[in-house]
């Protein structure tokens, strides 16, 4: 039986049959030199003299640019001398530039769609076909109409009314730290914030639902992984991944949606606002950390920011009012924060000088285009890695130190090349959010550097032996490499 049983197995055909197996052997070997004699010869890199081809298999060649992106690009500039490169992405040609006169056209060309970009190079936003959601209402209705919302949303009068409720969440954040401890809790806070002025209030009141969407939203981000971007239809971990929180956050969001669409007294959140607009459920539906550990290792600067703050309260509060911290933060306003703080201004410059180096991503949606010599076809893609210019020696003197006095009258090392500052978008594409991340993180390092002395510690209380640096090929969190840093705090003022 089991020789009856055997015959039906290839492998067990070829283990009994050693001289089979042989050939076999041999003829895998050579189908495999045969491959690597294909790809080295036909695939080789090649250059025209003026695009550097990076050759090979396509879906090895490029398995890095997912994973560890930010090597990649400095890699394969560095094999290139220098010089454009391109390569493949499945079917889609991906043209990766560097230098002054290429990023000129790169962020000022109309037809280099960000959204396109993005949506196949990074995974895109999900849509409501991934949530199995029946609608009307186009992606393109979406996209088209989202910074027409975000500008709704960040209207000055708004912003206005939402800050003493902003400083309010953050306090009573920050009040469960305690007087005194070690802390970590930046991308809370800033999470909290961003759903208050984005969602409704019974959302970002809800602790647990506040987790769950944390919970959901980040899973979603890890869920863009190599084998998703390179094989959407193929049924694995990171596709089942995506479609599960697609739908989470699709039926959070939605429970919440029909809870103020349903409220006897409207509000002012963002939802009501677009309620009120006529939309439907489905079209609704670590820069402070950062500054803070470069303050934190800069006394110098960390006073500079500390007074500039005390100056600013002083100038718009009751010196001797008992009101605590947050209330008196919350009169102060919001043109007062916006222009009567450089110092600060400086310090988020740097910080995102310093941890903004990640690669953009864009695609041609219109006529071929020429760049620095080189054809940008239709539907091509193009990326530009941000590092090309923030962490050039040739612009930014000693480029990995926290020197905010760098862009001061006088140096302006950030004028010395046409968008050699890129941290809040620059051409066609401005960051929309700006005015109320800046006031985000202005927030934050007031309400921290004023009620709290604090000193940076690792792991066992000391001061670290050396600070951690931004993993820049994480392109979903930007987590810091290197060994753990806390702030060890004392409230020093309610």
């Amino acid at each position: 039986m089991a020789a009856a049983s055997a015959s039906f197995s290839p492998l067990a055909n070829i283990i009994n049959k050693p001289s089979e197996w042989s050939n076999d052997v041999r003829a895998a070997v050579i189908i495999a030199l045969s491959v690597v004699v294909f790809s080295a010869v036909l695939l080789r890199p090649s250059y025209d003299g003026k695009v550097y081809d990076l050759g090979g298999i396509p879906i090895l060649t490029v398995w890095s640019f997912f994973t560890k992106r930010y090597d990649f690009i400095r890699e394969q500039f560095k094999n290139s001398g220098g010089k454009t490169f391109r390569f493949r992405v499945l079917q889609h040609r991906v043209i990766a530039f560097n230098g002054e006169q290429s990023r000129k056209v790169y962020f000022n060309e109309a037809g280099f769609s960000m959204s396109e970009g993005y949506r196949i190079l990074m995974g895109g936003a999900p849509e409501l076909k991934d949530a199995h959601v029946q609608s009307s209402v186009t992606d393109a209705d979406i996209e088209d109409g989202f910074i027409k919302r975000l500008l709704l949303l960040l209207r000055r009068d708004r912003i206005t009314d939402t800050l003493p409720t902003l400083l309010d969440d953050m306090h009573t954040r920050m009040t469960e730290w305690g007087t005194e401890g070690k802390i970590n809790p930046f991308s809370q806070l800033v999470f909290q914030m961003t759903i208050r002025m984005a969602t409704c209030k019974e959302l970002a009141e809800d602790r647990k639902a506040m987790n769950d969407l944390a919970k959901h939203y980040w899973a979603l981000e890890k869920s863009a992984t190599p084998v998703s971007l390179l094989l959407p239809w193929f049924p694995g971990p990171a596709k089942r991944a995506k479609e599960k929180s697609t739908v989470a956050l699709y039926n959070l969001f939605n429970s919440f949606v029909e809870r103020r669409r349903n409220a006897t007294v409207p509000s002012s959140d963002p939802i009501d606002l677009f309620i009120a607009q006529g939309d439907s459920n489905d079209t609704i539906i670590g820069v402070p950390c950062w500054t803070l550990l470069f303050l934190g290792s800069n006394p110098v600067w960390k006073k500079k920011v500390v007074d500039e703050l005390k100056a600013l309260v002083a100038n718009h509060t009751d010196t001797l009012s008992s009101e605590p911290l947050h209330k008196r933060l919350a009169a102060i306003p919001l043109n007062a924060w916006e222009e009567q703080l450089p110092t600060i201004d400086l310090a988020i410059r740097e910080t995102l000088r310093i941890t903004a180096t990640g690669s953009t991503l864009r695609r041609n949606m219109h006529k071929d285009v020429t760049v620095d010599g080189v054809t940008v076809k239709r539907g091509d893609f193009l990326t530009y890695q941000l590092a090309d210019v923030h962490l050039n020696p040739e612009i930014y003197k000693d480029p990995m130190q926290f020197d905010p006095s760098r862009f001061l009258e006088g140096r302006e090392e950030d004028r010395k090349e046409t968008f050699a500052f890129i941290g809040w978008g620059v051409g066609r594409h401005p960051c929309a959010g700006m005015k109320i991340a800046k006031l985000e993180i202005k927030l934050i390092l007031a309400l921290i550097l004023l009620g709290y002395e604090y000193e940076l510690v690792d792991g066992s209380g000391k001061y670290p032996k050396q600070l951690p640096t931004p993993d820049r090929n994480d392109i979903q969190q930007a987590r810091p490499l290197g060994e753990p840093c806390y702030m060890k705090f004392k409230k020093v003022a309610e």
